[in-house]
């Protein structure tokens, strides 16, 4: 009989119900698109600042000492660790040496890296040629494009680089333009920095790109000094604090647009619901006059906005998808993908704006039978 009943009430306020639904759906579209950005947009943005190099810098405790290295026991113990933050890690040995080709030798500073991860970490760079993809290829190398140009080199051709009474020569395989430092390097493989260097397995620090929020940075380098006792851990304060504002400010902003279209979904449900109520004011006065208590009253109104927020929140789910991949393109020039956690989540959001909007209908229960069978 409930149902029936409820049917009856939904089929005869269509009119009306539809402009609820219409309301309900709009804001539950807004909802679903920014909760889907805030999903998506947070990955996207994260990988755009991956592209940007480093952010969180290992190494020997700063205690004067320049020559101080760092074991590359400490990167396998990051790598243990599991971080998911943790997105790449290289090491460093820095090595102030000399550049010699045919006719032009300079003084240059020799970097020894895991190539293969610099390419990862560092994907930004401007390279003429190619990488080196090997991570202990000894016999190529990448130079800074100041470098090369002091040397005259071009890819494809050799230099021979020289440290203390060590030398190497290299094929150059790509060069590089990173606008900062880096032009004035050359680049090689790590175990033939250490050979030229004539150390173990050391470096002059790890570089690591962590991924997330302020906090969550600041939490990755908190877990990496426990981890790592003796060693610097520090975050590049510049990019690291950069990246974890604008996630912040951008989940502060759509959640912000969320509550506010909430509040507002709430009224229009109300409105829709005070004028259900003050059509069937007879009805309700005749329930209550045959037996019906306010509980059972309150259930049909509160049945009625359930369908209402169900409704409106699938039809504003998909409006939704739609209009955030629109805003993906247009706003953050990226492609946004439809989030199906973020249905359940409307659903539920617009149940709940829909029972909230209807909850002031228990004055009804105020309502005396003996004034609607009298005609007042």
């Amino acid at each position: 009989m409930f149902w029936r009943i409820l049917w009856r009430l939904l089929y005869a306020s269509r009119a009306r119900l539809a402009l609820a639904v219409l309301a309900v759906a709009s804001g539950a579209a807004v909802c679903a698109a920014l909760l889907n950005l805030d999903l998506d947009a947070t990955d996207k943005l994260t990988r755009e600042f991956r592209v940007l190099g480093a952010n969180v810098v290992i190494s020997a405790p700063s205690s004067g000492d320049a020559a101080a290295t760092v074991n590359l026991d400490a990167i396998r113990q990051i790598e243990e660790l599991r971080l998911p933050e943790i997105v790449a890690a290289a090491p460093y040995l820095y090595l102030s040496g000399d550049a010699e080709t045919e006719g032009n030798r300079a003084a240059v500073i020799v970097a020894g890296t895991w190539l293969d991860e610099v390419s990862r970490m560092n994907s930004w760079w401007k390279v003429d040629g190619n990488w080196v993809s090997a991570r202990e290829n000894r016999s190529e190398c990448m130079i800074g494009e100041q470098a090369a140009s002091r040397l005259g080199l071009i890819p494809g051709q050799s230099v021979k680089v020289h440290y203390a009474a060590r030398e190497a020569t290299l094929r150059v395989a790509g060069i590089v333009t990173a606008g900062s430092s880096e032009d004035s390097q050359i680049f090689i493989a790590l175990p033939l920095a250490q050979e030229l260097a004539g150390m173990g397995e050391r470096a002059s620090l790890i570089e690591v790109i962590a991924r997330g929020s302020a906090s969550e940075i600041e939490d990755v380098i908190g877990r990496l000094s426990i981890a790592l006792p003796g060693l610097e851990v520090r975050p590049l304060r510049q990019l690291a604090q950069a990246e974890g504002r604008l996630l912040e400010r951008i989940r502060g902003l759509l959640f912000g647009t969320v509550l506010l279209i909430l509040a507002l979904s709430s009224l229009a449900v109300l409105a829709a619901m005070a004028g259900l109520a003050l059509e069937r004011r007879r009805d309700v006065g005749l329930m209550k006059a045959l037996g019906g208590s306010v509980r059972t009253i309150m259930r049909f109104f509160l049945a009625e906005a359930t369908a209402i927020g169900f409704a409106g929140g699938i039809f504003g789910f998909i409006v939704g998808m739609a209009l955030s991949e629109w805003i993906g393109e247009r706003v953050f020039s990226v492609s946004i993908t439809p989030r199906l956690i973020v249905l359940p989540a409307t659903l539920a959001l617009m149940v709940l704006v829909s029972l909230a909007g209807a909850l002031p209908l228990r004055l009804l229960g105020r309502v005396r039978p003996s004034d609607i069978l009298r005609g007042e």
